[in-house]
């Protein structure tokens, strides 16, 4: 299969996807496409959790994800695909460790499109009383017929989501730093509430580190780049900036706007489901903030829809191509996409909707709770992948490097290592890291399955 319309890959299938987003979409992808609902919303209850000590969690986890997407910029510099850490599992660690990184990565992407189109419905609810089913559904049909006409159209798409959401992060923060300094008139210079309430570490400092399970989640999504970068005219360019700009991202996006949300109200009395952004601006005195901001997190929820969908379905589009999944999945349609595996995948996130409408509170609790940590998985063997590769690389073509080698990629291995080990002591996050264990099971045991079955029917006689 040829990823980047003049290098050929070593899956060797016939079809191919076509270069169809620009430079232009691929940068913007790459600053806003980790901002999420995870954050507009999720923050308030990092910062019920922690106190003003908040951004402190987020800067570690930011720290964590930049690891990551240095050691994956590395390797996808070095050998741009749209298979990405599928292919770079499979080379570094064996056919098992790439069968399990497609597996995984496509599970956890289409239960995320399943609960992005509930949330999605959920906000839109503000506005239109309707089931909750319909308007997940008219969701789903629209990023559907997106990701369906063309890549490029999912790249424009996400180009003004991403653009929407980068756009009022820099507002507020531009505002929120006006009034935490005293510039504006009526106000003055305040930064009281990071300790009058209970002090800086009300829960103590171990709150900082409990909750880096529930921030983690909320950067999902820097990665998707390196996938996206494998159908843009110039991947190795794409990746190398993307890598390189997400250190400026975390820090501005996450952990500037939560330090500055802590400053400008108290910790403890933002409102749990609420978006404490939201609280904020009321706080200022900014009329019809609530609208707004609503209109933001449906952004957030449809950008997330987008790329959930369209990573899913180019992660199977690979997996067919290696033989790992059905054949047909492997299609392209006239417009260069595929469209089988983005029918399949919305399908199959449709399924987790009705299962949030029939049984929210068994099926659809479990399909959650058996993603939850998944993306750990995924980037832990992304983390063991580079060790590997790095070594095997030829120096010319590293074009983007791992900081300090091999010390911080050792030392990302075990940050990931750790935050499974807190899950298991987490009564709250316990239930996602067994019942995602349990789906990794699953998975190894259908690639051993698959393959002895293979090597029977290889036999002579």
């Amino acid at each position: 299969m040829r990823t980047d319309g003049g290098q050929t890959d070593d899956l060797g299938a016939p079809d191919q996807l076509r270069p169809g987003l620009s430079q232009r979409q691929l940068s913007m992808i790459a600053i806003g496409g980790v901002i999420g609902a995870g954050l507009f919303v999720g923050s308030g209850v990092v910062i019920q959790t922690t106190g003003p000590a908040a951004f402190l969690t987020y800067a570690i986890c930011g720290l964590l994800i930049v690891l990551v997407m240095r050691m994956l910029g590395e390797m996808a510099t070095a050998n741009p695909s749209t298979g990405s850490f599928a292919d770079y599992a499979t080379n570094a660690l064996g056919p098992w460790a790439g069968f399990s990184v497609g597996w995984l990565y496509w599970y956890f992407w289409v239960i995320v499109v399943g609960f992005e189109a509930v949330a999605g419905a959920k906000v839109l609810n503000y506005w239109f009383n309707a089931p909750l089913w319909l308007l997940s559904l008219c969701l789903m049909v629209l990023m559907t017929a997106t990701n369906l006409f063309s890549v490029s159209s999912f790249g424009e798409f996400e180009f003004w989501f991403a653009g929407i959401k980068v756009a009022v992060i820099i507002i507020f923060l531009g505002v929120g730093t006006a009034f935490a300094l005293g510039l504006v008139s009526g106000h003055r210079r305040d930064f009281s509430n990071l300790y009058s309430h209970g002090g800086f570490f009300p829960h103590g400092i171990g709150a900082v580190f409990a909750a880096i399970v529930v921030v983690i989640f909320s950067m999902v999504g820097a990665e998707v780049v390196t996938i996206a970068a494998a159908e843009s005219r110039d991947p190795e360019r794409a990746i190398a900036r993307a890598t390189r700009s997400v250190v400026v991202r975390i820090v501005i996006f996450f952990v500037g706007s939560v330090f500055l949300l802590v400053v400008l109200m108290p910790w403890n009395s933002v409102e749990l489901g609420a978006s404490p952004y939201v609280a904020a601006l009321k706080r200022l005195g900014l009329p019809g903030a609530d609208q707004i901001m609503n209109a933001v997190v449906l952004t957030a929820v449809l950008s997330c829809l987008n790329s959930g969908l369209y990573t899913a379905s180019r992660m199977l589009f690979v997996l067919a191509a290696r033989q790992e999944a059905p054949g047909r999945l492997v299609k392209l349609s006239r417009r260069g996409v595929p469209a089988t595996a983005i029918l399949f995948s919305s399908v199959v996130g449709f399924l987790c909707v009705l299962m949030a409408w029939l049984s929210p509170r068994t099926v659809f609790l479990f399909l959650l709770n058996s993603s939850g940590a998944v993306i750990l998985f995924v980037y832990l063997l992304i983390a063991l992948s580079q060790i590997v590769l790095r070594r095997r690389t030829p120096a010319e073509k590293l074009r983007v490097k791992m900081w300090f080698f091999p010390m911080l990629s050792i030392a990302t291995v075990l940050g990931i290592v750790a935050v499974l080990v807190q899950m298991a002591f987490d009564l709250e996050a316990r239930s996602q890291l067994w019942l995602s264990l349990l789906s990794w099971l699953v998975v190894l045991v259908v690639y051993f399955v698959t393959k002895a079955a293979e090597r029977k029917s290889l036999r002579p006689g």
